[in-house]
């Protein structure tokens, strides 16, 4: 009764666009916190990159930067070449053909936050971007090596990070053989049919890759929208930041729906209505621990990891929504 009630309140408070200064707000204050989870987690581990407090806080922090917000800029160097020293140190097992842990989720994300951050090409990049070519060649598509839902437990989303790396940093000589595995996976792209929101989401990132047609994949995403204005994660969950905003974003860059669409905007009302006071977001985690409890300095706890991750996404989606140039203060 409560969650109807709740999902009525916010639906109502969502039937306007997001104001550009709510929007700006919400932003500033998002993004201290994700600079210190991306800190303190590179502290903490050392020599660990992780998808949820380096990846996606370099996505975010690059977006923001690009609308004109402030960000700490030696900060996001440290973090882009913390990922590229991690890569670098295991050079020579990718060029085996034997990738370090996570494989192609790690491999894929690592690259992408490269990317994000400018990194050109070297040759640590076409190293990882070898090893991707051969890894799991007996399959039509990438697998992850752990089940950590949501971000870890996708086929679609360990292929969609693996051909990004390829499209990206792929290289001349690489590229024919990069093109046999984007023909075989294209075919299993259509024809597989996507099981929740993650796997919607990263099935139309991955068509869009391919040069494949992304209209039925962004329409079946689309048509998912909760009545509060946010997604699930599931079809038996609540709305939450992490799949609202990758869905936004899968569905602005893959998907072609503008910020202006009334779709997005209602998803933009979510997140600002869900966003903590403290400018940070809260989702539960879905995963067993499978390491070692450390603060990175994001909130939330046990949750962090993913309420970092989640607050990637989300403060990627908002900020997308505002102009880029624009100057806005922090």
């Amino acid at each position: 009764m409560k969650a109807a009630l709740l999902a009525s309140a916010i639906a109502i408070t969502f039937a306007g666009a997001a104001e550009p200064d709510a929007i700006r707000a919400a932003v500033a204050k998002s993004l201290p916190l994700i600079e210190a989870g991306a800190r303190g987690s590179m502290e903490k581990r050392k020599q660990c990159f992780t998808c949820h407090n380096q990846g996606l806080p370099i996505m975010a922090l690059t977006t923001a930067r690009d609308r004109g917000f402030a960000i700490d800029e030696a900060n996001l160097r440290t973090q882009v070449q913390f990922t590229a020293d991690f890569l670098a140190r295991n050079r020579a097992n990718y060029l085996a053909g034997k990738g370090q842990g996570g494989q192609a989720d790690t491999a894929g994300y690592a690259l992408w936050a490269l990317a994000n951050g400018g990194w050109k090409p070297d040759e640590t990049t076409t190293a990882v971007a070898e090893y991707l070519i051969v890894w799991q060649q007996d399959l039509v598509h990438w697998k992850p090596q752990s089940q950590r839902p949501p971000t870890e437990n996708s086929l679609f989303t360990s292929t969609h990070v693996a051909l990004r790396a390829l499209k990206t940093f792929g290289t001349q000589e690489q590229r024919e053989r990069i093109e046999q595995r984007f023909a075989r996976v294209r075919k299993w792209l259509h024809e597989t049919p996507a099981q929740d929101t993650e796997d919607r989401v990263a099935r139309l990132r991955a068509l869009r890759l391919v040069g494949a047609d992304t209209t039925s994949a962004a329409r079946e995403l689309r048509d998912t929208q909760r009545a509060d204005g946010g997604w699930a994660q599931l079809a038996d969950t609540t709305s939450d930041a992490y799949a609202t905003g990758t869905t936004l974003v899968a569905l602005h860059q893959a998907g072609g729906l503008a910020t202006t669409d009334a779709e997005y905007q209602r998803g933009l009302g979510f997140l600002l209505a869900t966003q903590v006071p403290d400018g940070s977001w809260h989702v539960r985690t879905r995963s067993k621990p499978i390491q070692t409890y450390y603060e990175s300095g994001y909130p939330h706890g046990e949750d962090q990891f993913i309420s970092i991750t989640a607050a990637g996404w989300a403060t990627t989606a908002l900020a997308l929504a505002l102009p880029g140039g624009e100057k806005n203060s922090r």
